[in-house]
Formats: structure tokens, sequence, C-alpha cells
């Protein structure tokens, strides 16, 4: 049975940072690139940032240089690292494969105040 459970959300100013995780389970972790992504309010689901089974991590324009995608092969879990939050950051965050498993989990709210 797959399962994502994220971890790490919250409220946080401006130019503040977060650290988000993602315990995965019911996947074969350590071969999946795996990738964070995010729902704003009114807005469709995007891909922050994703990582390759061997490291290779890419990132949307709208984060590069401000976040951080690793994970760890070992505890199944993959980490979003976020500096210099902005307000625009504001979302839903969820974690899953770069080819989607139909399941999604309910993710994790990030919300970044002015």
């Amino acid at each position: 049975q797959v399962q994502f459970v994220e971890s790490g959300g919250g409220l946080v100013q401006a130019g503040g940072s977060l650290r988000l995780s993602c315990v995965a389970s019911g996947i074969l972790f350590r071969f999946k690139t795996m990738g964070w992504y995010r729902q704003a309010p009114g807005k469709q689901r995007e891909l922050v940032a994703k990582i390759s089974s061997g490291g290779l991590a890419n990132y949307a324009d709208f984060v590069k240089g401000r976040f951080t995608i690793s994970r760890d092969n070992a505890k199944n879990t993959v980490y979003l690292q976020m500096n210099s939050l902005k307000p625009e950051d504001t979302a839903v965050y969820y974690c899953n494969a770069d080819r989607p498993y139909d399941y999604w989990s309910q993710g994790i709210q990030v919300t970044v105040s002015s």
C-alpha cells in the first residue's frame, strides 16, 4: 500500500526557513525519482523539485537558489529545505514520485506571512 507522510510545515514570516520531510512506504523508494509538489488555493498542483535515485536534483524556476531537495534512501525519506520563503510559496506541499502514483496524501500546509 502506497503511503506518503509529510511533516515540517507551518507558519513562517517572509524570509524565513522551513524543512519538510516525507516518509514513503509501499514503493521501491531507492529506485524512484521523488518529487515535491505544491498546490496553492485556486491553482493547479505544480512540481517544485525532484531528485533522482542517484541524487540528481532539478528545480522549478520559481524556487531555484532558495529550495534544496535531498533524500535518505536508508530511511525512505525525501526532504525539502526551503529558505528565503516568500508569501507566494504559501501552499499545501505534497511528495510523490516523479511519475506520480494515483495516491496523494493530504499534504502539509506551508503559510508564509508578509
